[in-house]
């Protein structure tokens, strides 16, 4: 080989390098710092995950479905449309969303975003225990989804991935469960840094074809398209916001207690564990 070819790969191999570390530095910037409800917040870095600061994004109290849309027109009429609730919820809005068996004795809340690398980070860590619990009775699970992350990163997937969530729940409570858990999974969760691939009906249909008992369902796939849960995503998003408590994604509390790590900024940081979080679960169930 030349001096000459020599020395133009090498400087290919440093143009390489400069740009690697130029998207590093931005990726890194992003997970540093957020903007939640025009609030700068925090992005906690926890072992194998990021968990998202989330104090101060819900807003006013009952700012209500036209607030949870932000500035995106389709969202802003998705907020005046009928509300469909889906099966398998209760309340007034359908915000209820309770897994697993009525008689259990105990209750898991989680506190989460579609788009959250944290809860990601959760879900396919720890979600099969979850999962494995609930069927077991060891507690029954309230889902509490949030789409704080839209006007974060920027753009609707958060949305529209609750909204097909909706979809999944009005199948059956395991398909939203194992929807759930395939929109967390390494494969397709999207990266922070986009593009905001849950804003696309298309891939949200995509990856409910790994679920048998979505996949090739008309009746679901109409739903995501037409948007029938839009609305019902939005009241979602408004309900998450009305826990002032909750300071991060995700959050896990048992019987009304958070539980977790002590974080740097004083809040509970979700354990990232099986055998973490099932110490602290038995734990906070003898309390």
């Amino acid at each position: 080989m030349s001096n000459r070819n020599n020395q133009a790969n090498k400087q290919a191999a440093r143009e390489r390098l400069r740009a690697e570390r130029e998207r590093q530095a931005k990726k890194d910037k992003v997970r540093r710092q957020l903007t939640v409800g025009g609030a700068i917040v925090a992005v906690l870095a926890v072992a194998g995950g990021i968990g998202v600061m989330v104090a101060n994004s819900g807003g006013d109290d009952g700012g209500g479905a036209a607030a949870a849309a932000g500035d995106s027109k389709v969202w802003a009429k998705a907020a005046k449309a009928k509300l469909v609730k889906p099966a398998n919820t209760s309340g007034d809005k359908g915000t209820t969303l309770v897994v697993g068996k009525p008689d259990a004795k105990n209750t898991l809340e989680l506190f989460e975003d579609p788009r959250c690398p944290g809860c990601a980070n959760f879900e396919q860590n720890v979600g099969e225990t979850v999962r494995k619990d609930i069927k077991a009775g060891k507690y029954k699970a309230h889902f509490h989804l949030a789409t704080f992350l839209d006007a974060n990163l920027k753009g609707t997937g958060s949305k529209n991935a609750l909204s097909a969530l909706g979809a999944s729940l009005n199948v059956s409570p395991d398909a939203f469960l194992s929807y759930k858990e395939a929109l967390y999974s390494k494969e397709f969760h999207p990266d922070e840094m986009g593009p905001d691939k849950f804003a696309d009906d298309s891939y949200l249909i995509k990856v409910a074809d790994t679920v048998p008992a979505l996949k090739g369902n008309a009746a679901f796939q109409k739903a995501v398209e037409k948007g029938t849960y839009d609305r019902w995503a939005l009241e979602m998003s408004d309900e998450f916001n009305s826990h002032k408590d909750v300071q991060n994604t995700p959050t896990v509390k048992v019987n009304g207690k958070v539980i977790g790590a002590d974080g740097s900024t004083g809040s509970k940081v979700a354990p990232t564990t099986p055998e973490q979080f099932t110490s602290m679960v038995d734990e906070a169930e003898k309390s």
